[in-house]
């Protein structure tokens, strides 16, 4: 073979536990973050007794 095997971004990505234990972190909580603060702006302002 004359080609250099090369990896796939994609398979690299996927051969790293800790990058993808990351990921599942972090994109869930930035999400979920974001639809909280999208919600908070959203409600009305409350009435003051």
């Amino acid at each position: 073979m004359a080609q250099a095997s090369r990896k796939h971004p994609v398979q690299a990505l996927m051969d790293n536990p800790w990058l993808l234990l990351l990921l599942g972190i972090l994109i869930p909580w930035l999400s979920y973050t974001a639809w909280g603060w999208l919600e908070l702006m959203r409600l009305p302002k409350a009435p003051l007794p």
